[in-house]
Parts: C-alpha cells; sequence; structure tokens
C-alpha cells in the first residue's frame, strides 16, 4: 500500500496514452513529453504495481491481462477525477450550488426584482431560497453561517459582518382611496401626525413602528400606531375599509391592492444594504454581491430621485 503513494496522476494518464497508441513513441508525440520518459515512468509504473503492464516489442507495445484489467480500472478512475474538477469548476463558477437569501423589503419591483431576476437568468442552477425576517434575525443567522446574504434596511454596521448599502426606495404613505389626502400628489410629515398607523405585528412591522416613531418625534408629536395581528394583504385590507394608514417602501407600490392608494413622502428615502459574513466561502453569494455592486445606483441618481 505504501508503494502506491508513488503513483503519480501524470503516471496513469501516460498508461492510458500509451494503451491507444501502442507504442511509447506516439504516446510521446502525443503529449509533448520525451519517449524517454514515457518509458522510464511506465517502468517505474509497473515497479510500484509489482506486475507487467506492457508487452515490449521492436514494433511497439501491447497490454498483458494485468495492463488490460487495469485500464479498464485507471478510465474510470481518470473519468470519476475529470468530473469531480468539472463539477467543483461549476460551482466556483456559480453554475451549480445553493444560496440562502434573507430579505426585509417586497420583492414586487426594483433594485432587488431586478437583481434576483437577472442572477436567476445567469445562474439558473444554482437553487435560491428566500427567507423572510427582521433585520435582527436575519443577522444573527449570518453570524452562524445559516443565511449566505440579507438584504435589509438602515446603514448600520454589525459585528463579525461585512455591510454595503446598494439602492435607495421612497417611502410612501398607504391610504384608503376615499381618504381627505388622496388626491395629494405627494404628503408631508406634518399632513400624517394625527392619522392612525396601523403595523403588521409581523416583520416588517415593528421596524415600521419604530420608524413612524421616530419620524413624527422630529415634530414633537407621538403617533397613534396600532399593531395588528394580520399578514400584508389583511393588513392592505384594513387600510382600504378606513381603519388607518400605513407607509411602505417603493417597491411594494407595484402590487396593487382595492381601494388604496399610495402617495409619496417628501423628501423621504429609505437605504438599502447587503449583510453577509466574511467567513462565507459561497461562490454564489460571492457571484450574487458581485452582481449587486454593479447595479448599485450612483449618488447622482439618487439626489435625482429625490
Amino acid at each position: 500500500m505504501e508503494a502506491f503513494r508513488d503513483v503519480e496522476l501524470r503516471h496513469l494518464r501516460y498508461f492510458v496514452t500509451v494503451s491507444e497508441h501502442g507504442s511509447f513513441r506516439q504516446a510521446g508525440l502525443a503529449l509533448g513529453v520525451r519517449e524517454s520518459a514515457i518509458s522510464r515512468r511506465m517502468r517505474d509504473l509497473e515497479d510500484c504495481l509489482g506486475a507487467s503492464l506492457f508487452q515490449r516489442r521492436a514494433s511497439g507495445v501491447t497490454l498483458t491481462l494485468a495492463g488490460h484489467r487495469f485500464l479498464h480500472r485507471v478510465r474510470l478512475g481518470l473519468q470519476n477525477i475529470n468530473d469531480g474538477i468539472r463539477d467543483v469548476g461549476a460551482i466556483g463558477r456559480s453554475e451549480e450550488g445553493r444560496i440562502r437569501i434573507g430579505i426585509f423589503s417586497s420583492l414586487a419591483s426594483g433594485f432587488l426584482h431586478e437583481l434576483l431576476l437577472s442572477y436567476e437568468h445567469e445562474h439558473s442552477s444554482v437553487h435560491i431560497e428566500l427567507i423572510d425576517g427582521n433585520p435582527a434575525e436575519h443577522v444573527a443567522s449570518i453570524r452562524q453561517l445559516g443565511l449566505d446574504v440579507a438584504f435589509i434596511t438602515g446603514t448600520a454596521e454589525w459585528s463579525g459582518c461585512e455591510t454595503t448599502t446598494l439602492w435607495f426606495e421612497r417611502v410612501f404613505a398607504v391610504l384608503p382611496s376615499t381618504h381627505r389626502l388622496a388626491q395629494e400628489a405627494d404628503l408631508k410629515w406634518t399632513d400624517l401626525m394625527q392619522e392612525r398607523f396601523i403595523v403588521s405585528d409581523a416583520a416588517p412591522g415593528p421596524e415600521i413602528r419604530d420608524y413612524l416613531v421616530r419620524r413624527i418625534a422630529d415634530f414633537g408629536h407621538h403617533p397613534d400606531i396600532q399593531p395588528q395581528y394580520v399578514g400584508r394583504n389583511n393588513l392592505l385590507t384594513l387600510v382600504a375599509i378606513g381603519n388607518g394608514i400605513t407607509v411602505t417602501s417603493e417597491a411594494t407600490t407595484a402590487a396593487r391592492f382595492p381601494g388604496v392608494i399610495y402617495r409619496p413622502i417628501q423628501d423621504e428615502i429609505l437605504p438599502f444594504s447587503a449583510v453577509w459574513s466574511p467567513h462565507n466561502d459561497n461562490p454564489a453569494c460571492r457571484r450574487l454581491l458581485s452582481m449587486a455592486r454593479a447595479r448599485t445606483t450612483s449618488t447622482s441618481d439618487i439626489r435625482s430621485a429625490r
């Protein structure tokens, strides 16, 4: 067994080539290696195996019985190695694999929607898993490598993680279509201070609540915010029937809902960032981040959007 450690992959490739050409000289020409080197390596291989692989004649070489049996195994082994190299290379090029993405934004439209569409188009063999949650949950999972990357609101630095700001979205008030402000093209916070806001108890509801408290507190007013134990669609139903209003980011406004209208709030822009672990070596994740950076909105574009 110890002797077999001296067998190198090139010995096996030389062996297969010699068996196909029936000549050390022709094998050497095919491989770009001197005939003497081929002959010497085949002798080394036979010494390691303890069996003759070739019958040597002036006209060339032919396989012995041991050589025939060995050739079959070597071809299978080299094929498996080549398959492994191809498969690993495909993973390295993000042609295969899996990526787990934490999201905190709507996929209805906008930056994240277009990014994932492009990624799916270019890397269709990569399985994408999307996980809803709040930023703290996503970051905890990233640190444990349960998620590859998360796209969340804000520009905060998270301990043990890498972050980069990628895109910005306007903030919209969500109103019933019969609301007194429905005819306005856009709104100010002062227009909304006396309104009752409703938010979901699940993500991103708690973050929206905190956001409303911070923004309206700037005007010396504490907002009336009522949590609702419903999902997004039912929350919009409550808005439509006049139970309150809410706010949302721009991407969600692509999804129309009966009885609901969206109005932008002046000068309100939300940043969105990618967060990932520096210890994550998933090539599919690296490729996604590279694509995301390439699509990042420039500062001038952001200003013009305002």
